[in-house]
């Protein structure tokens, strides 16, 4: 991830590389990220911050409080929210909901909490409308390159012990596109028809922004950011009716700033969570379709959406398209997003044409 929230008048880095935090290993996208920033001296005094740690990186809600209202139970609310997602949809929680359902019986129903069928859902929409480029029944393949559940935390970027052969990725990988994840709307079922092993790395962490702002608005705030992991969404604007502003990075340290006012924000990349084999780089992203990590030329993709969960999974889908298909796909479904590319005169910049419809400058 690379996005920068903005600080008083400069960037504070909110979702850059740093050392795994061990103890925190709950998604394995999302194990590392950066310290957070202090209050500048520019900020006035109602604009506050709370920062903490959960689901393998770092988390940060910065807020307008005019009133100095006490934070203890806004820590509390963020807390919590951020708990439920690590208690039903991470891997690296051998007794959360999504383990319990990898471990399963093959034909066996389980009825799922609102929450997981809902990512669930969403998931399953975005499987089929990418045509199998976003599917979440790809924790074999996930774990089977390396960047699954370990038990040295410490071992995150390195390669496997042994490359996996193409008849083993040809094994693993989904065969049609979602027919592994089967749900049934009453009693919010979903089924395990054997194996199935779904790893939601690629769009949990997201949602876990939207819970967020759930329980925010919920304590009555109006204008906040809320950050995990370098996923954001914005509600209100910052003191003084401005909106708030994220600095998106792409290749090479460049970056562009946005401002950002009652939407999400997400991006996908090779930053981070990969390693070198062999003379090539092995991103974390797999392209469900082939049971290998992407290789194509994007350095990141951002999306902007409503809901964080969408933007998630859409520059997951993006990101395993590629620059051209995946550029085609974001007009073909209205999707408002920025690819970064990687070529020899340096990073060149994509919008389509509803990323620029909010950020003109990008048209």
């Amino acid at each position: 991830m690379s996005i920068q929230v903005q600080y008083g008048q400069g960037f504070g880095r909110a979702a850059v590389a740093a050392a795994p935090l061990p103890a925190l290993a709950s998604f394995g996208g999302a194990g590392h990220a950066a310290p957070h920033v202090p209050v500048r001296a520019a900020d006035p005094a109602v604009l506050q911050t709370l920062v903490g740690e959960a689901m393998g990186t770092t988390w940060s809600v910065r807020l307008c409080n005019p009133q100095f209202v006490p934070l203890a139970p806004v820590r509390a609310a963020i807390e919590e929210a951020l708990a439920l997602v690590v208690r039903q949809m991470s891997n690296w929680e051998s007794e959360s909901e999504v383990s319990r359902f990898n471990r399963a019986p093959a034909g066996s129903w389980h009825a799922l909490s609102p929450e997981f069928f809902t990512v669930l859902q969403a998931a399953q929409h975005w499987a089929l409308a990418s045509g199998g480029a976003f599917d979440v029944g790809v924790g074999q393949l996930v774990g089977r390159w390396g960047f699954g559940p370990r038990h040295d935390p410490q071992a995150d970027h390195m390669a496997p012990a042994t490359m996996p052969s193409a008849q083993e990725l040809q094994a693993l990988r989904p065969h049609s596109v979602g027919a592994g994840l089967v749900l049934r709307d009453e009693g919010q079922q979903a089924l395990q028809p054997g194996g199935l092993q779904l790893d939601l790395s690629g769009i949990a962490k997201g949602y876990s922004v939207d819970l967020v702002v759930q329980a925010l608005q919920a304590q009555g705030w109006v204008d906040f950011l809320a950050e995990v992991g370098g996923e954001l969404r914005a509600s209100g604007t910052r003191p003084g009716g401005q909106p708030w502003r994220v600095a998106v990075a792409g290749e090479a340290g460049s970056a562009r700033a946005l401002p950002l006012q009652g939407m999400a924000i997400a991006t996908s990349g090779d930053h981070w969570h990969a390693f070198d084999h062999g003379g090539r780089r092995y991103s974390h992203t797999i392209d469900p379709r082939t049971g290998e990590p992407v290789v194509h030329a994007l350095a990141s993709v951002t999306v902007l959406h409503q809901e964080c969960m969408h933007a998630d999974a859409l520059a997951t889908v993006l990101t395993v398209l590629g620059p051209a298909a995946g550029l085609t796909f974001a007009l073909e479904q209205g999707v408002a997003a920025l690819l970064c590319e990687r070529t020899a005169q340096g990073p060149v910049w994509t919008a389509s044409p509803a990323f620029a419809a909010h950020f003109p400058e990008f048209s």
